[in-house]
């Protein structure tokens, strides 16, 4: 695990918390923490079985040669904002299917050179929204892409790109979990993983954007789209993943009953004799087999009372990565995990590998 700056242990870093939960415990009987999950001392070294398809590899790689093969030009237009730093983009990529996909890429309007990039994948439910809503990014200096989500946007930001389903998916509890859960072929997440494979494919269209640097992030939902890209793109540099969801789906089913892993619950109670069709298919988009083939340097995140993402989930992700790792573990926060002070430790990791931008 990783020390802070030069000379300053990180408060953070999960070695030195499984240190302050044992100090605690010794002092109190508890950690301070309300753990409805594995200790942490225990979630460092929880590595679960991994059973995966054997053509898992193969049907990701057809899937994007699929799409590759269907590619439509990209369009970027220029976007009217009044924004006086930061240049904002409208644009249209060509994603699974070759279908239209929704983006904005966001560039700091004093630049000299091609800029580091951070693609950025959306939380469950949420949208593109407009720019205003992602300033962060573009006003640390990075190129920012941020992609938005078929089908979804109208929980918390709205969205602009539909989600068009192929024929014979199945019925689907409300939400996306479910939708064309019974077959690999028709399920949402393989249509939304390779939109986001291709979304690398279009940023780096625009001379503004270095190809040569590109990290890709995401939370939630978007942190598990970030692990997956970081596995099926050789071009990823690096990958701040946090909170993420869609991994260890049956350990999510033991410990939670929040939503979006409640839906799944939903689902098979109705659904009685589908379980081995659903957790086959969830087997080929589950976080712990693309984190096995990832390579890029990752940050991760995670929160000890986080019940949407569970703490055994991420750290099965976690603890399976193949490449350079470290984790920041929030032990008071749940889904959070660390907003804006864990922003400044992912410009700081990033400072640490040579994606930093000169100012």
């Amino acid at each position: 695990m990783r020390i802070g700056p030069p000379g300053r242990p990180n408060p953070y870093d999960a070695s030195l918390a499984t240190d302050r939960r044992n100090d605690d415990r010794r002092g109190t009987g508890g950690a301070g923490v309300s753990q409805f999950d594995l200790p942490l001392e225990e979630l460092l070294l929880y590595r679960p079985e991994r059973m995966e398809p054997g053509d898992f590899d193969q049907f990701w790689h057809d899937s994007i040669d699929e799409a590759r093969e269907q590619r439509r030009p990209t369009t970027l237009r220029a976007v009217e904002s009044r924004l006086r730093t930061i240049e904002p983009i409208d644009v249209t990529f060509s994603g699974f299917g070759g279908q239209p996909i929704k983006a904005w890429l966001l560039l700091p309007r004093h630049r000299s050179e091609p800029l580091p990039t951070v693609v950025q994948f959306l939380g469950y439910g949420g949208g593109r929204g407009s720019p205003f809503d992602w300033l962060s990014w573009a006003s640390a200096g990075y190129a920012n892409f941020v992609m938005d989500t078929r089908g979804q946007g109208s929980a918390w930001l709205q969205g602009d790109t539909p989600d068009v389903e192929p024929g014979g998916s199945n019925p689907q509890y409300p939400g996306f979990l479910t939708r064309g859960v019974l077959e690999p072929r028709t399920y949402y997440y393989r249509r939304l993983f390779i939109d986001a494979v291709m979304a690398l494919d279009a940023v780096g269209e625009h001379p503004a954007v270095d190809g040569e640097r590109i990290v890709v992030t995401g939370q939630s939902q978007g942190g598990g789209i970030a692990l997956a890209v970081a596995a099926l793109d050789p071009s990823v540099r690096a990958a701040l993943i946090d909170v993420p969801f869609l991994c260890h789906f049956r350990r999510a089913l033991e410990v939670t009953d929040e939503s979006p892993y409640l839906e799944l619950r939903r689902f098979l109670a109705i659904h009685r004799l589908e379980e081995d069709r659903v957790f086959r298919t969830l087997a080929y988009v589950d976080g712990r087999h693309f984190a096995a083939r990832a390579s890029a340097p990752a940050l991760f995140s995670v929160g000890l009372e986080d019940q949407i993402t569970p703490p055994s989930t991420v750290f099965a992700a976690y603890n399976a990565y193949a490449g350079p790792k470290e984790i920041r573990v929030w032990p008071y926060n749940g889904h959070d995990a660390g907003e804006h002070q864990h922003l400044q430790e992912q410009l700081r990791f990033l400072d640490g590998l040579g994606l930093g931008v000169v100012a």
